[in-house]
């Protein structure tokens, strides 16, 4: 039986990995000229950027976070995470919840207030359960955590109204223990998001090296340049064609966003179209600088909440790994979400960068003149959104993908948030 994979991003890779170690005769289709997806790193004068996102190598699953930190071998470094939130010009301790002393007081005594009335409420039975993402961050911080922080962050990442969009993803952050939160608020210290306290990272090569991993015992069963504008289903087979070439497989699985999947389909249903016209997402422009000094700071990475600051968030490769910039120098890498046809997604690339250094020269975070170069590069699927209807939209895509035949799975094709470790975990239990 021959298997055709759709995509070779991440979950595609995986697929093709696991398939391969069982003995499965397989295909991986990718639309680009290298794999990798998200996981793309470029290098150029030295320097080395994840321009699909920042990304690390963490996990809650012992065994998953074990495969990952073995696919790289030697090329490996552990990170201690030293992040931070800019809030006010203060660099508040991540998360939000455990760096209250680092805020100014008064702003200190609201969160811890609120976060404490809402729990006598909540005892006393006086609050609704939430019905969306900014209910949620109310009944779970309190208005003074959720209005300082979670709400205007979470808007300016996500570019949606928070009131319409489901708690399904907020539901998984771990609600901060009382006791946490009022040592934070005293200035002793306590952690949250234990699971990321420590990650890996490649020591070269950037975050692509895990895909190279991954693609390694697979080369010779991935066919890049190739992007699937047909699949049909004659006589028992499926036949995947470019409009150039075809190929034929007994089975399909699908990896690459839904949208696109449902595209390559003939006499799809008007409502199946809809639903799929229904999801929505953010697309993602990440800028690379290269900075001519040899450390800027010691953080991980930056949140910053502020919507007169382009960025949402601002990394710091070259503290993951030192190989990542040349000697002497550092780098950044800000992130910037959109959605399509809105204000940001008009502004030129070379706009985007001239804004993003002048930001971060405000901020205080480097100095423009130290700035040696700059790189843009824009994803179209970034984050899904998940909005009020996305359940239902989706119960109704992959009721009539199994209908056909088609299987699909990965951060897109799942249409989940997914980590890597999560989108790992998924293919590998799917493999079984």
């Amino acid at each position: 039986m021959k298997i055709g994979i759709l995509g070779g991003g991440l979950a595609g890779l995986s697929l093709g990995y696991f398939l391969n170690q069982r003995g499965y005769d397989f295909l991986i289709l990718e639309k680009n000229p290298e794999t990798g997806g998200l996981l793309k790193s470029v290098q150029i004068e030295g320097f080395t950027f994840d321009v699909g996102g920042s990304h690390i190598i963490f996990s809650r699953d012992r065994e998953i976070l074990n495969f990952m930190a073995s696919l790289l071998g030697d090329n490996v470094v552990k990170n201690r995470r030293n992040t931070k939130i800019l809030y006010k010009g203060r660099y508040v301790k991540y998360p939000f919840e455990n760096g209250l002393a680092d805020l100014p007081k008064q702003d200190n005594f609201e969160c811890l207030y609120y976060f404490v009335q809402n729990l006598i409420a909540k005892e006393k039975g006086l609050l609704k359960p939430p019905r969306n993402m900014k209910d949620w961050f109310y009944y779970t911080f309190g208005k003074g955590i959720a209005e300082k922080y979670l709400i205007p962050y979470n808007e300016k990442i996500w570019k949606y109204p928070l009131d319409k969009m489901s708690t399904v993803w907020v539901e998984r952050i771990p609600n901060p223990p009382i006791e946490d939160v009022i040592k934070s608020s005293l200035g002793i210290s306590t952690e949250g998001y234990t699971h990321q306290l420590y990650f890996y990272y490649p020591k070269f090569g950037g975050i692509q090296s895990l895909a190279r991993a991954l693609e390694r015992p697979i080369k010779d069963k991935i066919v890049t340049n190739f992007e699937a504008k047909s699949i049909k289903k004659e006589n028992g087979k499926w036949i995947i064609s470019n409009g150039k070439c075809e190929f034929e497989f007994d089975r399909v699985i699908s990896t690459i966003p839904i949208p696109e999947l449902i595209k390559s389909l003939d006499d799809v249903p008007e409502e199946i179209i809809e639903a799929v016209n229904n999801l929505n997402f953010n697309s993602l422009i990440t800028v690379g600088i290269g900075v001519d000094r040899s450390k800027l700071n010691d953080f991980s990475w930056l949140y910053i909440p502020d919507k007169d600051i382009l960025p949402h968030r601002v990394s710091f490769p070259s503290n993951y790994s030192p190989h990542v910039a040349p000697s002497g120098k550092s780098s950044i890498l800000a992130e910037v979400t959109y959605r399509e046809g809105d204000e940001i997604s008009r502004i030129k690339d070379d706009e985007i960068a001239g804004i993003t250094v002048e930001n971060l020269h405000k901020l205080g975070i480097m100095d423009k003149k130290d700035v040696v170069l700059t790189t843009v590069h824009r994803f179209k699927y970034a984050y899904v959104i998940y909005d009020l209807d996305y359940r239902n939209n989706l119960e109704a895509i992959f009721k009539y993908l199994n209908e056909i035949g088609i299987e699909s799975i990965g951060r897109f094709g799942s249409w989940e948030y997914a980590n890597m470790d999560a989108v790992i975990k998924m293919v590998k239990d799917y493999v079984g």
